[in-house]
């Protein structure tokens, strides 16, 4: 897939999806959230914000106020790629929100989840 149009699709989009993918397999719209707030930075006004001004994933992650520094441990496969060979940065942190948002959904405790 072309890097160029995933960091051109919006959050917005990409958003409910998640919540999707979760609520199917019994997770909740909150838990989502603290995944995407752990590993951006962002609190519930800023989050709510890049989702009302439709950002794009560049600018989401560009924007987010701090990447946690327990990300690199985050590991394993997404979409049939090593999310911790990925070079490109940017589809790096796309990757790792894919990944946690699929443990979630896959019933992985929150702390688990979270590297903690």
């Amino acid at each position: 897939m072309n890097n160029e149009r995933v960091y051109k699709m919006k959050f917005s989009i990409v958003y409910p999806l998640y919540i999707k993918k979760a609520e199917r397999k019994g997770r909740t719209k909150e838990e989502v959230d603290t995944v995407i707030k752990w590993l951006t930075g962002y609190d519930e006004q800023g989050l709510r914000s890049q989702i009302d001004k439709e950002a794009d994933f560049e600018t989401f992650f560009a924007e987010a106020p701090q990447i946690n520094p327990n990300a690199p441990k985050i590991t394993g496969v997404i979409c049939g790629i090593r999310v911790e060979n990925i070079e490109d940065p940017l589809m790096q942190k796309i990757r790792w929100l894919d990944k946690l948002v699929d443990e979630l959904a896959k019933g992985k405790a929150m702390e688990k989840v979270l590297r903690q």
